[in-house]
């Protein structure tokens, strides 16, 4: 076991609208020029230590979108993400309802849409992460 490891925890979080379709997000090739097949992604980040993980899924999404969450999400799965030497992420994925108009960090991305979660499950342009718990019938809405 490397004992070098850095831990990072992050959160993301699958938006449903009011019209219950759910948010895809595309990651920008300026910032993310590393991602050019699998650009299309859910909203979140890495959590700031000492905010609890609902104040870090509300800062992500506030800052990404401009949108509110609604409610309690509901927590779908815990990945580990070892694909980085050196780097060992725990990714904590939500299902939750948001409100407000969307408005997009540039920096960030630069487009998004809103899909049912069928035609989501179509898409082989994705984040691999998030792909795997639409294939194991994690995100159950």
């Amino acid at each position: 076991m490397e004992k070098t490891l850095t831990l990072q925890v992050g959160v993301k979080a699958l938006l449903r609208n009011k019209e219950g379709k759910y948010l895809l997000i595309r990651r920008s090739l300026e910032k993310y020029p590393e991602v050019t097949k699998t650009r299309w992604d859910i909203v979140g980040g890495r959590i700031n230590p000492g905010d609890t993980l609902m104040d870090n899924l509300r800062r992500e999404i506030k800052e990404e979108t401009d949108l509110d969450l609604v409610g309690e999400p509901r927590l779908v799965g815990a990945q580990d993400i070892l694909r980085i030497a050196g780097r060992h992420v725990v990714r904590l994925t939500y299902i939750g309802e948001v409100a407000g108009e969307i408005h997009l960090d540039p920096v960030e991305h630069d487009d998004y849409n809103w899909q049912t979660i069928e035609e989501i499950k179509k898409r082989d342009d994705i984040d691999i992460y998030f792909k795997e718990l639409l294939d194991k019938n994690l995100i159950n809405v």
